[in-house]
């Protein structure tokens, strides 16, 4: 009897993402998850979709929103809202539900028309200027533990109001010289929304910006880091992609499917769900969608999802999300990353990553990235 109990005490929990070995490494333990226990319940009550079914149905289905306020509240207690960090996410359209996601988010589409995209990347499209991106850069690399499935704590959630306020602080400066000197970016196009009859507020104009600079940039510097390592680490596709720059496009969405800079989205069943993957939801419960898992289900990539293979077919990757708030910056991404790779690999032919085997990731888990990639040429 005693030999079994210790047993069970060293069995490692099917989920624990904070966890070094995970976060080097999370695919081993979501193969564990879909074969084992495809509908996972968190020690914090979270449901887990780990297969590709589940996790696209909840982001497609009306049945599920994000309810950002109520969810909050449940986890961290009913004074949570007064936190400034919490109360600037609950104003990202990405934690609203329609009727304001819908509000928000058409005000933000009209920007980002193919045009725009084409010829701007993600400061200048917000119209930040330019001796001022390094700061941004910092502020936005340090967010991400914000989206963790793991409850903050006081120290972290201090320092994350810490960097909310200075940009709120930073914003309102750039609206106001926006408001005077109106430029052709999104940040002039969003203060001219709010003035035209209220239709977006100073605090969700700030809210936002914030929200699109961290998701377009601290995503997009993951997707080209981890697409450059998931070459180096498989040299055939590297020499693959050099014989054959064509393949780019192709490339990036595998990148996209193989490693992928966004591991996790969530959901909040809006009613009694009778059956997801043989489980009852109900309503106000969380469902967690492993898009990293996804990705890599055999019952959608039956040609061995584990492996890079940049001339796979049909490669439709959840990483940017799906339904009513799939990733507006979608191609935009996609642009970035197909340009930094091309242009590295065309003029540093011979780019050489010094520890391919061993890099140092950040802590975080939703938002999947290297801390720094050291490489070698000439």
């Amino acid at each position: 009897m005693n030999e079994h109990v210790q047993t069970a005490k060293i069995e490692p929990p099917l989920f624990n993402p904070l966890a070094p070995e995970f976060i080097r490494d999370p695919y081993p333990s979501y193969e564990r998850l879909r074969t084992t226990d495809p509908m996972h319940v968190t020690p914090f009550g979270m449901f887990l979709a780990s297969r590709h079914a589940e996790a696209s149905l909840v982001l497609r289905d009306k049945r599920f929103g994000k309810d950002y306020v109520e969810r909050s509240i449940r986890r961290y207690g009913p004074k949570i809202m007064e936190e400034p960090v919490f109360r600037s996410m609950s104003h990202w359209m990405l934690q609203q539900d329609p009727p304001d996601h819908t509000r928000l988010r058409g005000l933000v589409v009209k920007a980002f028309t193919a045009r725009r995209v084409e010829d701007m990347i993600i400061c200048d499209m917000l119209g930040i200027p330019a001796e001022h991106r390094e700061v941004f850069y910092t502020s936005s690399r340090n967010g991400g533990r914000l989206l963790d499935p793991v409850p903050l704590t006081r120290a972290e959630i201090d320092e994350a109001n810490t960097g909310n306020i200075a940009a709120k602080m930073y914003f309102q400066q750039l609206f106001e010289l926006r408001r005077r000197n109106p430029g052709d970016d999104l940040t002039t196009q969003l203060v001219h929304a709010e003035e035209d009859g209220s239709k977006l507020s100073n605090e969700e104009l700030t809210a936002n910006i914030i929200l699109l600079f961290g998701a377009g940039h601290e995503t997009t510097v993951n997707l080209i880091g981890n697409g450059l390592l998931a070459l180096h680490r498989n040299p055939d596709q590297l020499a693959l992609l050099k014989a054959n720059p064509a393949l780019i496009t192709n490339a990036i969405e595998e990148f996209l499917r193989y490693d992928s800079s966004v591991q996790l989205t969530g959901r909040v069943a809006l009613e009694d769900i009778d059956d997801l993957g043989g489980k009852k939801i109900p309503k106000g419960e969380s469902v967690l969608c492993l898009l990293g898992s996804a990705n890599h289900d055999p019952a959608v990539y039956p040609d061995r999802p584990e492996r890079l293979d940049i001339t796979r077919p049909n490669v439709k990757p959840l990483s940017f999300g799906g339904g009513i708030h799939f990733c507006l910056g979608a191609q935009l991404a996609r642009i970035e990353a197909e340009i930094a790779i091309s242009t590295l690999l065309r003029r540093l032919p011979d780019l050489r990553l010094d520890d391919a085997e061993n890099p140092e990731w950040r802590p975080t888990f939703v938002l999947r990235g290297l801390k720094h990639l050291p490489a070698s040429w000439g």
